[in-house]
């Protein structure tokens, strides 16, 4: 940087003379005159390139004069994953009937003025406010609930000319276009007639552009008879038209927002809002020309959302989805089989299918409803009807209860954080709310308890009592964390969620539990759901193309494990049996259940290596099924389909789990922390081959603490707790376990110690300890001629001898507890001929040795 020199002065004798006077420094003048002509210039300047730039992004835009000849190119295109089954294609004219606004009702204008553009009569085109509104809850994330910045003008203009790109400059031009051509149709055209154009124009969903059309499918009516209910609907459904006619529920919230906005703008009462709100939907379908309906028409939102409305209506794409149209087929066939077969009797009105390649996430199928072209159904069961059934509402992407199938994620999490199969959990009745005055006591499905039990066993047998505790150990932050990395996107709101998350308390999205499960048939490698691969335009250029991503969410051993687990029938047998419908013969699978409160929601996920599946049923209306859980209404659908699907398939084993490496007894208790052992009655201890027979018996040891005894739960592995008391759950626990041993106490008849089971042998009964005996009287090979007989022996015993027992043919015929043990033998009931006989001695604590037989004739009368 260049730097001024200074400048140094030197005094000298001259320089002590007065100073001159300086001259007064003169004002310095703004040059007003410059700065203006500058302004003025850059401004013309500025001006002139505007002016420019809008007639060159004008230079293509349709003369407004011309919009009702608008035309479309040419229709989009959507096959199978092979090419050959066109499953639907797009027409954008297809469905158009133009009406004039005269003759629609005052409601249909009302809702959409209310809901999409309040202030349409006073603007010109665009609302600043609302940009400015809009812009600020972009950047701050918020959500108004008002709508967005574009006014009816620019919502038509986005539709029926410039589209819907979005982001970088090619989005800005869009915004500029879609500006410049609102506000000169609002100089050329009245209001009254942008509203016929709107109403002719903007797309209602499926094939239908304009009102009339969208009022004939989803109605059965002209426009003009739609009433305030339906007006409401039509209104509401312009936001997001694939999203709204995939989930009624959705709608009917869109529907009832509709009506509340007329009620605040003024147009209708609250006593009409409150009666609108309480009608039901009766949308009814029309579509045709379309297989795997819920499939296809979720991949055209998806197509929508990436490429705009315009371009899949008139774009001519062609779509290649990952859609298998073998598997299509027999889901739908099984769905509707079972549900004509068992669905008034399990008061089941409906079922959801979907279907995925673990390895790379695609979606082979996709079912959403029984039959999307059916009938829809009213509320409530009666003899021989099902319950409420919405036939276009896709149940696969309906947030609902999981119930018992979500367990094993809560598992999964226990082990990655070091717990094993083999952890013992006490199943018993527990208080888990510590607050004074509260409770949680969650119960197991048939209400027992069963006391310690290993983690397989407990997650193959559906226990809710040891999967809240897991729960516990693993936190629920940590489960929240857990869940989202395996693609769950409703279980986020951490205030809403409990304890009761592991037994189904937050809802899940079937799509998305399906490519959970199939992250642990990955061995923990994550695929989002794929149903698109491949787009082209017309000209065949390749708009999309597939490429895996994949990401690793669970390290492979610990998918192995809850593979495993899953898999072990023998394990969940207490419960299911042999032969239920998770088992595929000759085929190794995993799979797990869940059930909801009052049989409301039945579910069954499960997989091979090489596919998953899971299984919804229920009602719509959540009205509960009939004693009909998951593995009855939703499991004989899942093996009926697995085993099809996989006809032709080759066999393909899991991968052995890693051996269980924890030390502490309480991760690797086996036999559900039951010890047992054989002991010697007299003294308690490990029985041995020297401990005689009638003092050896079999005794159950039970670990008289739960889990929280001895490990830390954020640290399983490593020392045990030196206070865990400290723990807040830990009396609980406790309480619970204490209860359960005093019933068993009370109640129990067998032999149960929950004490510590022995360590040492017994080293009373031992062999240098035994007695000695021969029998001296009679000798060998006597001959005795009455029925009597006297027996006598020779025995010791380092302990002495406390009792003498004499047998004949090893028939005990008494015993002699004085000395000299002699004793005389009934030998009534003996025939003639040859006996044996022998003597055992014992001494005073059961040790006993036996003499060698001694052989004589009995020659009787």
């Amino acid at each position: 940087m260049f730097m001024p020199v200074a400048r140094h002065t030197h005094t000298t004798a001259a320089d002590t003379s007065p100073a001159s006077p300086k001259p007064p420094k003169k004002r310095r003048q703004i040059p007003w005159k410059k700065i203006f002509l500058g302004c003025l210039v850059a401004g013309v300047i500025g001006f002139a390139l505007l002016t420019l730039y809008v007639a060159w992004i004008s230079r293509d835009l349709p003369d407004p004069n011309n919009l009702h000849n608008r035309h479309v190119a040419e229709s989009t295109k959507i096959y199978d994953r092979t090419g050959e089954h066109l499953l639907y294609e797009i027409y954008l004219d297809r469905k158009r009937t133009i009406v004039e606004i005269s003759d629609l009702p005052q409601s249909v204008i009302n809702a959409t003025v209310a809901v999409e553009d309040a202030k349409f009569f006073e603007h010109n085109g665009i609302r600043v406010t609302s940009i400015i509104r809009a812009g600020v809850s972009d950047i701050l994330h918020l959500k108004t609930g008002r709508g967005g910045a574009s006014t009816l003008t620019q919502q038509f203009v986005k539709n029926a000319i410039v589209g819907n790109e979005s982001g970088g400059l090619a989005g800005l031009n869009r915004k500029i276009k879609e500006a410049i051509l609102s506000m000169q149709l609002e100089r050329k055209y009245s209001k009254q007639e942008i509203l016929k154009l709107y109403f002719n124009e903007i797309p209602y969903g499926s094939t239908n552009y304009g009102i009339e059309s969208a009022a004939q499918s989803y109605f059965g009516k002209s426009s003009k008879d739609l009433n305030l209910s339906e007006s409401a609907v039509l209104a509401g459904i312009v936001q997001r038209p694939s999203v709204f006619l995939n989930n009624h529920d959705l709608l009917k919230n869109r529907r009832d927002f509709v009506l509340y906005r007329m009620k605040e703008e003024g147009f209708i009462t609250e006593q009409e809002m409150d009666s609108a709100q309480n009608e039901p939907l009766n949308l009814r379908n029309r579509l045709t020309g379309i297989e795997a309906p819920h499939y296809v028409l979720y991949v055209k939102e998806l197509l929508e959302k990436q490429f705009g409305e315009k371009l899949v209506e008139t774009g001519g794409l062609r779509v290649i989805t990952a859609l298998d149209y073998d598997k299509y087929k027999i889901a739908q066939e099984e769905i509707t089989k079972f549900l004509k077969d068992n669905g008034t009797k399990y008061n089941a009105g409906n079922a959801a299918l979907v279907s995925m390649d673990p390895k790379t996430g695609q979606v082979l199928t996709m079912i959403g409803s029984k039959d999307y072209f059916g009938k829809s159904e009213p509320a409530g069961c009666t003899a021989g009807k099902n319950c409420v059934f919405e036939p276009n509402t896709n149940v696969a992407l309906r947030a609902r209860q999981p119930g018992s199938s979500f367990k094993p994620f809560v598992f999964t999490a226990g082990f990655e954080k070091g717990y094993t199969a083999e952890t013992v959990l006490y199943d018993t009745i527990t208080n888990f709310d510590p607050r004074p005055g509260q409770s949680y006591i969650p119960k197991n499905y048939d209400g027992k308890e069963r006391g310690p039990i290993t983690v397989r066993s407990a997650l193959q047998g559906s226990l809710n009592i040891p999967a809240v505790k897991m729960l516990y150990l693993v936190s629920i932050d940590s489960m929240v964390e857990f869940a989202q990395r395996f693609g769950y996107t409703t279980l986020s709101d951490k205030s809403r969620l409990g304890l009761s998350m592991v037994l189904g308390g937050g809802e899940v999205i079937l799509l998305e539990h399906t490519a959970a499960y199939a992250a642990l048939a990955n061995e923990g490698v994550y695929n989002a759901p794929t149903f698109i691969l491949n787009v082209k335009d017309p000209q065949g250029n390749e708009l999309y193309n597939w490429k895996p991503q994949s990401k690793k969410v669970l390290d492979p051993d610990n998918a192995h494990l809850i593979t495993n687990v899953l898999s072990d029938n023998a394990a969940r047998a207490y419960v299911f049996g042999n032969n239920s419908s998770l088992v595929l013969p000759g085929r190794p699978s995993a799979a797990k259940t869940g059930t909801t409160n009052d049989y409301r929601d039945g579910w069954t996920m499960g997989y091979v290596p090489q596919l998953v599946t899971g299984v919804w049923s229920g009602n719509n209306d959540n009205t509960p099924m009939k004693s009909a859980g998951g593995s009855i209404a939703a499991g004989p659908i899942w093996n009926a389909y697995m085993r099809r699907a996989l006809d032709k398939q080759p066999v393909v084993a899991f991968a052995t789990p890693p051996e269980n490496t924890a030390s502490k007894p309480v991760l690797r208790g086996s036999n559900g922390g039951r010890v047992v052992v054989k002991v010697d009655k007299f003294s308690g201890k490990l029985a041995t081959d020297a401990t005689p027979l009638e003092l050896v018996e079999e005794r159950t040891y039970v670990q008289a603490h739960d889990i929280l005894h001895f490990v830390d739960k954020n640290d399983p592995r490593g020392p045990v707790p030196t206070n865990p008391a400290a723990d807040p759950q830990y009396i609980a626990w406790e309480t619970g376990v204490q209860d359960w041993i005093n019933k068993i106490r009370q109640t129990s008849t067998s032999t149960i110690s929950f004490d510590a089971p022995p360590t040492e042998y017994d080293d009373v009964h031992t062999k240098e300890l035994q007695p000695s005996v021969t029998v001296t009287t009679p000798s060998n090979n006597t001959v005795a001629t009455s029925r009597s007989i006297t027996a006598d022996v020779n025995a010791a015993a380092p302990r002495g001898i406390s009792r003498v027992a004499y047998f004949i043919d090893d028939r005990e015929m008494g015993s002699t507890f004085t000395f000299p043990f002699a004793l005389t033998i009934d030998l009534t009931g003996f025939s003639n001929g040859t006996h044996t006989l022998k003597a055992r001695a014992y001494d005073d604590v059961g040790n006993r040795g036996e003499s060698a037989p001694v052989t004589f004739t009995l020659n009787a009368p």
